[in-house]
């Protein structure tokens, strides 16, 4: 095991770490996941949040006045910092702070490592740190052209021309295609995912951890996308999407989604003050970047790094997050770190819930400190948890973290 660091896990008894700069996560919330232009297309990104924070704030009986800031990510929305917006909205006085900031599909777990660090820099603070994506209400992008005119455009370019800058799809069928992962595997992974999740809304798995919200005057409590009629047959009659005769297709890639997530994270000494009664500490995050045209694979090289600085193996995770942007990245970065892919996201992904872009990272938080709490409930283990998410422009970013009674 490396060595202590602020960021390191506690053990008591072989590597006591300075508890003001250990960061924990005591609470973690989201939004039901709607499919874009669905059950929540009239629900803007701030009111998405709001509602989120503001429960947040009373399930774990915390001051908003002493919240330190509200760091938030977000991807496709209208600029003016959406997280001081929906603090202001979610009822945290004026003196508290908002940061908006932006990693594309990474800015909510990018935005929860940011308040990780800023804990293990010391002074004990709190934040509430996650993301969200309103996709349905994000406004229209153009750029000026010289004349004065505008271009309109779908998506940003993430990077220069001369490094391919391909879209989503076409990545993943670079990735489907550099590391043999075929049709039948990524339907076989996509079925698997809409699946698990349809077990989880059916038993109330995630009941605990949504935040219901209303839209046009209806109560929306769960997640709209998982199908339970998707069958193998039925997946393969799925065409190309992206690339003629690839392997990518509408049945193996997630779906636009609309969500909110966060978390109420601080040091490890503050939530013992707090009688806070267990979290997830935050052993280590990091983002790495490689060859865009190869996006997808971004999150394992990222989760690599990180395991090889805790001197720790994929076999010492217990529980694997991983953003299902699509089925072709998820088995390859799976497999890279040594992985079966039926080990990951256990009760279902965005395959089948959707990526809500912004918010996906934070859910991948949200999720594991709920299914960390489940096996503690029926062994008594403390779950190491690694959340994994690629990134357009050719990143990645992961977070290790590990459970623990307070």
């Amino acid at each position: 095991m490396a060595s202590a660091s602020p960021l390191d896990g506690v053990d008591a008894a072989t590597n006591p770490v300075d508890e003001s700069r250990q960061p924990v996560i005591i609470a973690a919330l989201r939004t039901p996941i709607c499919r874009a232009n669905g059950r929540l297309k009239r629900v803007r990104a701030a009111e998405l949040l709001a509602p989120v924070l503001s429960s947040l704030l009373e399930a774990t009986g915390v001051d908003p006045a002493s919240v330190a800031d509200v760091i938030i990510g977000n991807a496709v929305g209208g600029g003016g910092n959406v997280a001081r917006f929906a603090a202001l909205k979610a009822g945290l006085p004026v003196t508290v702070p908002g940061l908006t900031v932006d990693r594309q599909c990474g800015s909510g777990l990018d935005a929860i490592a940011l308040a990780a660090r800023l804990v293990a820099a010391g002074g004990d603070p709190l934040f509430l740190a996650g993301g969200v994506e309103s996709i349905s209400t994000a406004p229209a992008r153009a750029n000026r052209n010289d004349d004065g005119g505008l271009d309109f455009y779908s998506r940003a370019t993430f990077v220069p021309p001369e490094f391919g800058d391909p879209d989503m799809g076409v990545a993943a069928e670079n990735v489907a295609r550099a590391f043999g992962v075929d049709r039948q595997r990524q339907d076989q992974y996509a079925l698997r995912s809409h699946r698990r999740a349809v077990d989880a809304g059916s038993s109330g798995t995630y009941v605990d951890e949504i935040v219901p919200l209303t839209s046009n005057g209806t109560r929306v409590a769960a997640d709209d996308g998982p199908r339970s009629s998707l069958t193998e047959p039925l997946m393969a009659r799925f065409p190309a999407a992206f690339v003629p005769g690839g392997t990518v297709t509408a049945a193996n890639s997630c779906f636009d989604a609309d969500a909110a997530s966060a978390v109420v994270l601080t040091s490890l000494k503050r939530a013992r003050a707090m009688g806070a009664a267990d979290g997830l500490l935050v052993l280590g995050c990091d983002t790495t970047g490689v060859d865009p045209e190869l996006l997808g694979i971004g999150a394992a090289h990222a989760a690599e790094r990180l395991l090889a600085r805790r001197g720790m193996t994929a076999d010492d995770v217990h529980l694997i997050e991983f953003n299902e942007a699509f089925a072709s990245q998820t088995i390859a970065c799976l497999e890279h770190l040594g992985v079966d892919p039926a080990r990951a996201n256990l009760d279902g992904g965005a395959l089948a819930l959707g990526h809500g872009y912004g918010a996906s990272g934070a859910v991948l938080v949200t999720r594991l400190l709920a299914q960390s709490r489940g096996m503690y409930q029926e062994s008594s283990e403390s779950a190491v948890g690694l959340a994994m998410i690629s990134i357009a422009g050719g990143m990645g970013t992961a977070a290790l973290l590990r459970y623990s009674r307070l």
